[in-house]
């Protein structure tokens, strides 16, 4: 592994100072989409590793399940809302959350920002991925770790993907084995001395690019209806945690209400 001078670098590698909030339990900057890619455009090379996290409902009822998932959501550099639910709910409480999906992000990034030459490190879920990247973007330069299933518990192959992602020396990392294990990843990396670069968590976000999976039509994506394209696309893997998101997504909404209500106090 090659030996990097750490003082010779910048090492900020916190929150973003863009007003960061907390609703339903999880972190949230109030970003747009061409805010977030401005960022990632104009960020210094060679900064510290940072990453981005987008949660949605399905990371919401998660953390609100698991709170030792929070460090992961706190500790990211940008953490965007991709769930038009949620900034649905948040505008009933007068908060704007803009909706900034994974997959709009890696769209935007790899058509405006990365350009052929680049280096782009992939921890990526199966073979096809990587092939269909390399052949979508001839000119891109990529190293790509493929883990085991089951990374959660196994610290050896989660150490694997940290120290490949530290040696590979890339611009950007997309990281796309799910959620918590991405953003675990992620976590991880941000505690390594010699890691440098972007981390994006972006779930399935590379097979949506390259087209091993269909995104909903416009019209769904912008009416919030998104999430019933995938659950009919993939009924099998995603009705239980579609349904069983329902009601603790409400409670802690209505836990938001009560919380505000105590906060304005009588009268």
């Amino acid at each position: 592994m090659a030996i990097v001078d750490v003082p010779s670098y910048p090492i900020d590698r916190g929150p973003a100072k863009s007003g960061r909030r907390y609703f339903l339990g999880s972190p949230f900057d109030p970003l747009t989409h061409e805010n977030v890619l401005d960022m990632v455009r104009n960020a210094a090379p060679g900064l510290r590793f940072r990453y981005i996290v987008t949660p949605n409902v399905d990371h919401v009822v998660r953390l609100q399940r698991n709170g030792g998932l929070g460090q992961y959501y706190k500790n990211a550099w940008i953490s965007v809302c991709d769930s038009r639910p949620i900034a649905g709910l948040a505008r009933l409480l007068f908060l704007k959350l803009p909706v900034v999906t994974g997959s709009d992000l890696t769209a935007g990034i790899f058509s405006s920002v990365i350009r052929d030459g680049d280096l782009i490190t992939l921890i990526a879920p199966h073979e096809s991925v990587v092939r269909d990247l390399r052949a979508r973007y001839p000119g891109v330069q990529f190293r790509a770790c493929l883990p085991p299933h089951g990374i959660w518990d196994n610290p050896e192959a989660l150490e694997a993907c940290v120290e490949f992602a530290v040696a590979a020396e890339a611009r950007f990392l997309f990281i796309a084995v799910g959620s918590p294990q991405s953003e675990k990843i992620a976590y991880e990396l941000s505690r390594h001395p010699e890691a440098r670069g972007i981390g994006l968590c972006i779930g399935a976000s590379l097979e949506f690019l390259v087209g091993a999976k269909r995104r909903a039509p416009v019209w769904m994506r912008r009416s919030g209806l998104e999430w019933l394209h995938r659950l009919c696309s993939d009924p099998r893997r995603l009705w239980r945690r579609y349904v069983y998101a329902v009601l603790p997504l409400a409670m802690l909404f209505y836990g938001e209400l009560i919380g505000r209500g105590s906060r304005l106090g009588p009268g």
